[in-house]
């Protein structure tokens, strides 16, 4: 992966949730924690 690859991912991700904090209220900031939440959890099973 460039720079100029991972930059522009890095952008688009923190443009995808400020969107969705001020317009969208979608909560995808809430959803994705505790999707990885949940995996820390899972994974922390298998340990």
């Amino acid at each position: 992966m460039t720079d100029r690859i991972a930059v522009f991912l890095a952008l688009f991700i923190v443009s995808f949730f400020l969107l969705d904090h001020f317009v969208l209220h979608l909560e995808m900031g809430t959803i994705v924690l505790r999707g990885i939440v949940d995996a820390v959890r899972w994974l922390a099973f298998w340990r």
